[in-house]
């Protein structure tokens, strides 16, 4: 089975579900359905990375809560995350064990 953490809105998200098509693929719509501290952490366990390189910079709820302070740790960061699920960077795909992100889109070609 495959994962995608996806957010229609995005056109990552889209271009990396439109090659998952034919695939079995469940699609958590992760703004609707954030993953839980646990789920999030093991998400950040499978693709190797802190909880600073999967957020969203970008975004302005980045800025406004001032999460480029480099004194904050990975558990204010993660439930910065928790709170505003914009700030997880997308699309997440999930399969075989792994994880990825989709960027590009093509990246989850190697898991799945």
């Amino acid at each position: 089975m495959i994962r995608i953490y996806h957010n229609p809105r995005c056109s990552k998200s889209r271009a990396t579900l439109a090659l998952l098509a034919g695939r079995e693929v469940e699609v958590v719509n992760y703004l609707d359905t954030p993953p839980d501290a646990a789920g999030l952490r093991h998400l950040l366990q499978l693709l190797g990375m802190t909880p600073r390189g999967l957020l969203r910079t970008g975004e302005a709820i980045y800025q406004e809560l001032g999460l480029a302070d480099p004194a904050l740790d990975d558990d204010a960061l993660i439930a910065a995350m928790l709170a505003h699920p914009i700030l997880i960077e997308r699309p997440i795909v999930v399969a075989n064990g792994k994880a990825v992100i989709g960027r590009p889109p093509e990246a989850v070609l190697a898991i799945v």
